[in-house]
């Protein structure tokens, strides 16, 4: 979602943990696309964050970031697409 500012955007995720332990630690990258008036993809931009934790097996949460890159790399007219999601995570050791 847009927010006040045109280098940053509001990224909502849901995560399901489909396992059998809690996820105790992880992060979640974004790549944060620069798209220019015409529609010309400029740049990608990463940005890592924390997911929202610990996750219980069989549970649903829902995580929320501002995600922004640096104000002079979008110019008046530009935009931001933040359209590639990657995550990593560990989860709580077995019994």
């Amino acid at each position: 979602a847009d927010t006040d500012v045109r280098w940053c955007e509001k990224v909502t995720l849901d995560f399901l943990n489909t396992g059998d332990r809690p996820v105790t630690t992880g992060t979640v990258t974004f790549g944060t696309h620069i798209i220019g008036a015409l529609g010309i993809d400029w740049a990608t931009i990463t940005s890592t964050h924390k997911l929202p934790l610990p996750l219980a097996p069989d549970r649903k949460k829902s995580g929320s970031w501002r995600v922004c890159v640096d104000g002079w790399r979008v110019p008046a007219g530009m935009h931001l697409d933040t359209r590639d999601v990657a995550f990593s995570w560990k989860k709580a050791p077995g019994k």
